[in-house]
């Protein structure tokens, strides 16, 4: 019988060392969450590359979820320039969350 392999971080399953995982899942939680925004809004390509002053290739390259590409300094930048902000915080139960705001409405 072989063992079943169980992982509460899917990345867990391709690094052993837990920092490199909880980056890779960060990443991908910022990246997602970003792609959300874009994609509720509507915007073209060439408009995100506008909003984002990135070049269009990379626009394309961040909405495939080429995650080993943007940094989670980069992708906080990118929710910044749009008017987003990320905001951590800890609960009564010592639960930490961390909420994505609007700062400002950005067209």
């Amino acid at each position: 019988m072989s063992e079943k392999l169980e992982y509460t971080n899917i990345f867990e399953s391709i690094t052993e060392d837990p920092t490199v995982a909880a980056d890779l899942q960060f990443r991908s939680d910022l990246l997602m969450t970003l792609i959300d925004i874009l994609e509720t809004k509507g915007w073209k390509q060439a408009e995100i590359a506008q909003a984002l002053d990135i070049p269009q290739p990379r626009v394309s390259e961040l909405l495939r979820g080429k995650i080993s590409l943007f940094s989670s300094d980069r992708l906080i930048g990118y929710l910044a320039k749009l008017g987003y902000r990320l905001r951590p915080s800890m609960t009564g139960d010592k639960t930490v969350i961390c909420a994505v705001e609007v700062k400002r409405d950005v067209a």
